[in-house]
């Protein structure tokens, strides 16, 4: 019985250390620049990206199938998303961490699209070199 209560504390930290490690993953790559053409193609008209901004980014993330790469579909963050958006409505507390948290997904995808595409531009810059 003791042995099924620890294997149970451990599989719990466990996922609690796995989620806090991917939600520092996210952050970190939110923190990085994004360049005007992500925020243009995807017609977001104010400097910063928010909350609000997910849907517009991944519209754009749906046009352009040739930038999405290894992690295109972003499944996890559009879950993560849609819990946080879930969670904000209902439980009015945490309404501003819920936002402050999908802002940082919206910039996470935004970032990982401004890198796909200037992966694409480089590969067609060399391919003219050729």
């Amino acid at each position: 019985m003791v042995a099924v209560i620890i294997f149970a504390v451990s599989i719990v930290a466990l996922a609690q250390f796995g989620l806090y490690y991917w939600r520092a993953t996210i952050s970190g790559i939110a923190a990085q620049a994004i360049s005007d053409r992500i925020r243009v193609a995807a017609g977001i008209a104010h400097t910063t990206i928010g909350a609000q901004d997910f849907h517009n980014i991944l519209v754009l993330n749906n046009l352009s199938p040739d930038l999405r790469g290894p992690n295109g579909n972003f499944r996890t963050i559009r879950a993560y998303y849609a819990m946080l958006e879930k969670l904000g409505g209902l439980v009015p507390g945490i309404s501003r961490w819920a936002e402050a948290e999908m802002a940082t997904c919206s910039r996470y995808v935004a970032v990982l699209m401004d890198q796909h595409l200037e992966r694409n531009i480089a590969c067609a810059a060399q391919v003219r070199g050729i």
